[in-house]
């Protein structure tokens, strides 16, 4: 039987020719630098790779605020990060302690039980984030081997704000940690050594603003000891952090490497390491504060109480009275702005990372927004939302201007 090709469409036919602003909770908008890092292509071994790589891990350094060598780039998406971590520390026999705070922090109990590790599920005992106490009942109640949580919650906007002691408590309990910062780095603040935590991981397409199916991965010394001394055999090949080591500590052939994406990330880390990090968390900061004002003066609830409520991803909840996938499905065609909505939640889920976070962007998600709502009968009070932005957009282009001059 003779088998003729399908229509073959070019992207320029499938991709409207005005990019969308992707608003939503990832992938975000990529700087200039890194789209064009990503159209390059050299070879996955060799000097010119050698020194990427060696950029690549100084550069995550500083990021991730510490001083191992232990940091790899990882051909997949951020939850491959979570699968490196998870499968390198646990097997059968090892015990983990599990904070569900909601659908991304559960992924690390369905990792652990794959590896046929035993795993204990806690969720907070009040809405919100984990408390140390409520932590420090499940430790002195079972032994752990492992302690895995979230800095922020992405699927419904919540940020442990107690994490930092959380981690130490687990220290003193002789239990490693895994964070998932997925949502978070780059955009807060994580000093991965001075809080003590043992493997923290990121994707690049949120806070990084690099692209989607790349992420990172950082071990402490102690906690690659653990994966050095180990047993069991790894269930995963490309996924095995001492062959990851090969390449990434020594340029020695594990896989061909994502080439373009890491070259990607080489940029998205650059621009971080340019901007610096103090800079990089006010600049977050100040754009989450502004979209959560004009939030609250069109007349939107947020989900999340203001005292742990992860900036990076901010949750609204939705008028019960408008469909919500109609409601976001409408916005992208109309205004061609992606907001996310949310898994088992009726909430709306606007992203503030990277390059999400400039003043341009945030008006145009209100405006489209504001004008969505309207379009299901939802009188907002837009205008006075959009004009206060409109006033700040004017004091950067005159101190812009003044600036040139």
């Amino acid at each position: 039987m003779k088998i003729n090709p399908p229509l073959c469409l070019s992207l320029t036919e499938v991709i409207p020719s005005t990019p969308t602003l992707l608003m939503g909770a990832g992938p975000v908008p990529i700087p200039k630098e890194v789209a064009a890092a990503n159209s390059q292509l050299i070879s996955h071994l060799g000097e010119s790779m050698r020194r990427v790589i060696a950029s690549i891990q100084s550069m995550g350094q500083y990021v991730f605020q510490t001083s191992s060598q232990k940091i790899f780039g990882i051909a997949g998406p951020s939850s491959g990060a979570m699968e490196m971590a998870v499968t390198s520390l646990l097997w059968p026999g090892r015990r983990v302690l599990v904070l569900n705070l909601g659908t991304f922090s559960a992924r690390f109990g369905d990792l652990a039980r794959g590896v046929g590790a035993e795993v204990t599920e806690i969720f907070p005992e009040e809405p919100g984030p984990f408390r140390v106490e409520e932590v420090r009942r499940a430790l002195e109640a079972q032994t752990y081997d492992v302690l895995t949580l979230v800095q922020g919650e992405t699927s419904c906007g919540v940020k442990n704000v107690e994490l930092e002691g959380i981690v130490k408590l687990a220290k003193t309990f002789g239990v490693l940690t895994i964070v998932d910062a997925v949502c978070t780095l780059s955009t807060m603040a994580l000093p991965v050594d001075e809080w003590g935590i043992d493997v923290a991981v990121v994707g690049g397409q949120k806070g990084l603003s690099a692209i989607p199916g790349i992420s990172m991965i950082a071990f402490s010394e102690a906690a690659f000891e653990v994966v050095l001394r180990r047993e069991k055999p790894m269930p995963h090949w490309c996924l095995d952090p001492r062959r990851s080591q090969g390449f990434w500590g020594r340029g020695e052939y594990h896989y061909t490497a994502p080439v373009p994406g890491l070259l990607a990330l080489h940029e998205a880390l650059r621009l971080i390491c340019e901007e610096t990090l103090e800079h990089r968390f006010e600049r977050h900061l100040r754009s989450a504060q502004i979209l959560q004002r004009g939030l609250l003066t069109m007349g939107l609830e947020l989900h999340t109480p203001e005292e742990h409520r992860l900036n990076s991803v901010v949750a609204i909840r939705n008028p019960n009275k408008v469909n919500t996938k109609e409601l976001l499905s409408h916005i992208l065609k109309t205004h061609n702005v992606e907001i996310s909505g949310a898994f088992g939640l009726d909430i709306i889920r606007i992203g503030q990372m990277g390059e999400q976070c400039r003043l341009k962007n945030v008006r145009r998600a209100l405006e489209a927004l504001g004008a969505g709502y309207e379009a299901f009968g939802v009188k907002l009070n837009t205008v006075a939302a959009l004009k206060e932005i409109d006033s700040m957009l004017e004091r950067e282009l005159a101190l812009a201007i003044l600036a040139v001059s």
